[in-house]
């Protein structure tokens, strides 16, 4: 079930409407809209999948995005201020800013791809940012409750043994803690969200 494509999910949380209006930006129909947003939530998505597996700050910094988006109470479009603008922006936490940062390689490799001008692309993309977060968050809150347990308990709860005695859980000390966990915790609610599929 987890090919309901991230893509698709950004769409349909885009709505007509907005998708409209990306078309009007592009100067193409819905069709094309509909193209270009799925090639940019594709490199955006793909982008953030090589950033998290990263063992640097980048990593580290992404990593701890997606565990603050696993938190609940954030979901639907409305909780990121609507579609598009500072609002979107500002209450979207640490991975608004994570979205935004990736937005320039990305809006960049798109244009490379379809011709279309970066600075065209990096305006879809600020369109796009709140609906990705929204799609996000609804995806994390969506999934088994073992993901959200898995996501949630990984930061501060260093298994016996395991170095992390020294942080209290949830602090910025212990975040460090889950980088080297392979394949699990946040690695395995990083696949859900995003859909997992590696290309």
């Amino acid at each position: 079930m987890s090919e309901s494509s991230f893509q698709d999910d950004v769409l349909g949380e885009l709505g007509d409407d907005k998708l409209t209006e990306i078309a009007g930006l592009l100067g193409t129909d819905t069709a094309g809209a509909k193209e270009t947003v799925a090639e940019t939530v594709g490199a955006m998505t793909g982008d953030l999948q090589q950033k998290a597996a990263a063992d640097d700050a980048d990593g580290a910094e992404v990593r701890q995005a997606f565990a603050e988006v696993a938190e609940p109470p954030l979901e639907g479009v409305a909780a990121f201020g609507g579609l598009g603008g500072l609002g979107g922006l500002l209450s979207g936490g640490m991975m608004a800013g994570v979205l935004a940062k990736v937005s320039k390689p990305v809006a960049n490799a798109v244009s490379k791809k379809t011709g279309i001008p970066a600075a065209t692309i990096s305006r879809v993309i600020e369109m796009l940012i709140p609906v990705v977060l929204a799609v996000l968050a609804k995806r994390a809150s969506g999934k088994a409750p073992g993901a959200g347990a898995a996501g949630s308990g990984a930061p501060g709860s260093g298994a016996p043994g395991s170095g992390a005695a020294g942080a209290a859980p949830g602090t910025p000390g212990a975040a460090p803690g889950t980088s080297p966990a392979p394949g699990g915790g946040l690695g395995d609610l990083l696949g859900q969200i995003l859909g997992g599929g590696k290309k």
